[in-house]
């Protein structure tokens, strides 16, 4: 065996345990996939919340800890922040006082409130957006913007049920709206 050969296998192995090194120590990105269901209910028949079924996960190793998740919910002539977060399923809610977040992902019901002023849904196109506070951040992370629309009839049927639920549709892109008093019992 030649002195370059057994140089050459020895460089190799270094830049592998580099790569190693790098790929298990690095924190990577936090993500969140397309919510399959978004929905507005009502907390106690008077607070407006609204829920979402995503998973979470981090493109590295080491992953993130969020301290908070929040939405800002737009129309045409308003913003509203929905700061009030809690996580699970719904006879297990966890009030979120934080979450690690790994590379293998976390999957939850995540259910959000305003915490004062907004009572009621209004009809129209609502952009909502998911944003969260990472422990060593300085500011808030982007994780997705979603788009539901809500007719007058649906925000009636919404108002007399109490929930309207909005299904992602692959075929279409967009998210399919539907109004059952089940609605409220499965996503609370």
């Amino acid at each position: 065996m030649t002195p370059y050969f057994s140089l050459a296998i020895a460089v190799l192995s270094l830049l592998v345990s580099g790569t190693v090194a790098f790929m298990t120590l690095r924190r990577g990105s936090l993500r969140m996939t397309q919510p399959v269901q978004i929905a507005f209910l009502y907390e106690n028949d008077t607070n407006a919340k609204i829920f979402l079924r995503t998973l979470l996960y981090t493109t590295g190793k080491r992953g993130h800890v969020i301290e908070g998740l929040y939405l800002r919910v737009n129309q045409p002539d308003s913003t509203r922040t929905f700061a009030f977060w809690a996580y699970g399923e719904r006879e297990a809610l966890t009030v979120a006082g934080g979450m690690r977040i790994t590379d293998e992902g976390v999957a939850y019901n995540h259910h959000f409130l305003r915490i004062a002023g907004y009572s009621y849904f209004e009809e129209g196109e609502y952009q909502i957006s998911v944003y969260a506070r990472v422990v060593d951040k300085a500011s808030p992370q982007h994780l997705g913007t979603f788009k539901v629309a809500l007719t007058k009839s649906g925000a009636t049927l919404l108002h007399l049920r109490r929930g309207a639920l909005f299904t992602w549709n692959p075929e279409t892109q967009e998210y399919d709206a539907s109004f059952d008093d089940r609605i409220v019992l499965t996503t609370r």
